[in-house]
């Protein structure tokens, strides 16, 4: 094995701190670690909250991203069983100590000194990473690394909800919100066999949604959400993408009876939910975390199988900061994922 030098990689020096393009050194792996060589990095609106400082301003300088595609170039000792050229995945769950109390039950996406790239290690905004064995999924051979990269994080958090709630196929779901998370939730709801309900704001939504799967679509710009919902059906779930706690309620009061909120979307402002709302229909409001490397095989898999994929827009690594810049702007509809480039 050799060192590699001079990997270009995107680095913020502090919190709120511009992206800017460095060259830094990776070394060797240590035991129970790869190197990846960076095909494709993901752009998740999460970045935002570790650039802006939400996991302390120790872990700065800072090199984010936690949706990563690639190759596995260099082995630590006692690593299996992966070998060099490996296509492999890291998503938001990179790594597990293995030893605190979720570990020993077993429980490794609540480790709690879990491995997050771009804040436990340097992230995936880079031509090479060390990461731990661990946090590794193996790509199928039907999928490209733009492909892999935003389903490693985006991916697996949409399609664990789905399959760990009560859903089942013929029922009816709504996924709230046609974003980065949504476009993802209609197709793999859809692919699951459910009857999907996209509720989004606008009517210029309404051609996408449906072409990517969905069965029935509410405006809620001009729409009574929960009165909509029970007009058809009442669905016995709904998939809470959008970062709002009132759309997320909104679709909660439209539910059936013993009907799941499973909440994904990321929001800090409070869900104005009453007991009321939950006691009389037996309604639970659950959420639903990324998870491990063998659910984000899971996912691929499922993805390779059924076509489902990420809308995304390739973005050379150097464009990086603009990319960022867009993506928090909202101005990136989808997902964003930044390819590195021959020098």
């Amino acid at each position: 094995m050799t060192t590699r030098t001079a990997v270009r990689s995107v680095v913020s020096d502090s919190p709120g701190a511009p992206l800017r393009l460095v060259d830094r050194e990776v070394p060797d792996p240590l035991p129970g670690h790869v190197r990846v060589s960076v095909e494709a990095s993901g752009v998740c609106h999460t970045d935002s909250k570790v650039l802006g400082g939400a996991f302390g301003p120790s872990i700065f300088p800072v090199v984010p991203g936690h949706e990563i595609a690639g190759r596995v170039e260099a082995v630590g000792e006692g690593v299996r069983p992966w070998r060099v050229g490996d296509r492999v995945a890291v998503g938001w769950y990179g790594g597990h100590c293995g030893w605190c109390d979720p570990c020993r039950r077993g429980t490794f996406i609540h480790c709690e000194n879990t491995q997050i790239p771009g804040v436990a290690y340097p992230g995936g905004y880079a031509e090479a990473l060390l990461v731990p064995a661990n946090a590794l999924a193996r790509i199928p051979d039907g999928l490209t690394a733009v492909e892999a990269a935003p389903l490693a994080c985006a991916g697996v958090t949409v399609y664990n909800a789905l399959r760990r709630s009560g859903l089942r196929a013929g029922d009816t779901v709504a996924v709230v919100g046609l974003g980065g998370l949504g476009h993802l939730g209609v197709q793999f709801a859809a692919a699951m066999g459910m009857r999907v309900v996209t509720v989004a704001r606008g009517e210029g939504k309404r051609a996408l949604a449906h072409e990517l799967g969905t069965h029935h679509y509410v405006d809620s710009t001009v729409e009574d959400v929960p009165a909509a919902l029970r007009a058809l059906g009442r669905p016995r779930g709904a998939l809470a993408t959008a970062a709002s706690s009132a759309a997320m309620v909104q679709a909660l009061d439209g539910l059936g009876d013993g009907g799941e909120l499973l909440v994904i979307g990321v929001e800090q402002d409070p869900m104005p939910v009453s007991p009321m709302q939950l006691i009389g229909p037996a309604r639970s409001v659950v959420g639903h975390p990324s998870g491990i490397a063998t659910d984000v095989e899971d996912t691929l898999a499922f993805a390779q199988l059924t076509g489902v994929r990420a809308l995304v827009e390739e973005v050379p690594l150097e464009d990086a900061p603009a990319a960022y810049d867009r993506m928090v702007a909202g101005l990136a509809r989808f997902r964003m994922v930044l390819v590195p480039t021959a020098r």
